[in-house]
């Protein structure tokens, strides 16, 4: 129930769940002292058992009453949880027959990007996903889940050879954007990104993205251009990070700024979709998709059978030209004249 990390708006929480701790402590030791027989029906035992009872009602009456109203800045905090469901949890957690596909035949494997092939429920596709790693070492590999063009470039090759196969193609987004030190400057991040970006919207077959975690900049539209896409409840979708975005307004970046720019940002999944940028919020259990990965595997695999199932209908030439389209109106608007003065 606890953990060495917590959230600072979750305080509240960590003291109930102490609560809760010692009064399961209390009772099993209660129900331990009790003759065998006796112990289940003792009126100590049946008032400690009331007392566990009220107290995770209490909980969960806190945690929903936090999390129906997130502020963008604790709706980041969330996404960066360290123990969030990654790509590979959720590939354990949906798939089976996964064969992991490794390397872009050009300079080398990039472990911030999974690929493979695999079955989700009944449907055959191609998983494409961002992975930040778990341990130090893990995390070090992974750079933090900031892929290298080496790793987009991988991303392509599976999904041209999905297209070959006439095979679906699932994304998973999480990252904080593109890896941008100079090693991978030099061979290309931009380029990489673009040719992702431009391919993507010709591939014959159909596309879902889900942004899992963090959707940071270009380093996730890399993998994310789809005829679906779809946010968890409590994930980001930007052009930029909080962080980055206040120190290039702000000239810093501390809690203050941090917070003014996430809301400024409109990064939130309701934010998003409210501006057309995704299709689909997928809801997550009370308190985070750390709090129960499985409940929200389950959530995340229905949405994606049944976005690939009404997508396999479609023309392969109308998907395309919807694609297209899909992406060429977000950010449009109107302009209205002002009307013309009376004259004189």
């Amino acid at each position: 129930m606890s953990s060495f990390y917590r959230l600072e708006f979750e305080k509240p929480v960590l003291e109930l769940e102490k609560r809760i701790e010692a009064s399961e402590a209390r009772l099993n030791e209660a129900a331990a002292t009790n003759p065998p027989g006796e112990g289940t029906g003792s009126p100590e035992v049946e008032s400690l058992r009331a007392e566990v009872d009220r107290l995770r009602q209490d909980r969960h009456k806190l945690l929903s009453d936090l999390y129906s109203d997130l502020s963008p800045w604790n709706t980041v905090r969330v996404a960066r949880h360290p123990l969030r469901p990654q790509t590979r949890d959720y590939i354990d957690m949906i798939c089976r027959d996964f064969a992991e596909l490794h390397g872009d035949r050009r300079f080398g494997d990039d472990p911030a990007l999974v690929t493979g092939f695999a079955r989700i429920g009944p449907i055959k596709c191609m998983v494409i996903g961002h992975q930040k790693g778990r341990d130090t070492q893990e995390k070090l590999a992974c750079h933090f889940g900031c892929a290298h063009p080496e790793g987009y470039r991988k991303a392509l090759l599976k999904m041209e050879l999905a297209e070959k196969f006439n095979v679906p193609i699932v994304t998973l987004v999480d990252t904080p954007g593109a890896y941008p030190g100079l090693g991978a400057e030099q061979r290309g991040q931009a380029e990489a990104i673009a040719v992702n970006m431009r391919e993507m919207s010709r591939l014959r077959v159909p596309i879902v993205s889900v942004v899992i975690g963090e959707g940071g900049s270009g380093g996730a539209l890399g993998i994310a251009v789809a005829d679906r896409v779809a946010m968890l409840q409590c994930s980001w979708y930007s052009v930029i990070s909080p962080e980055g975005c206040a120190a290039i307004l702000w000239k810093e970046a501390n809690e203050q700024t941090n917070s003014a720019a996430a809301k400024a940002l409109k990064l939130t999944a309701r934010d998003n979709l409210e501006l057309g940028i995704v299709d689909d919020v997928i809801p997550e259990p009370v308190g985070g998709a750390h709090r129960d990965p499985k409940i929200t595997a389950e959530n995340l695999r229905q949405w994606i059978v049944s976005r690939v199932q009404q997508l396999k209908q479609i023309d392969p030439d109308v998907l395309v030209q919807n694609r297209y389209e899909r992406f060429r109106k977000l950010g449009q608007y109107t302009e209205q004249a002002e009307a013309a003065g009376n004259p004189g």
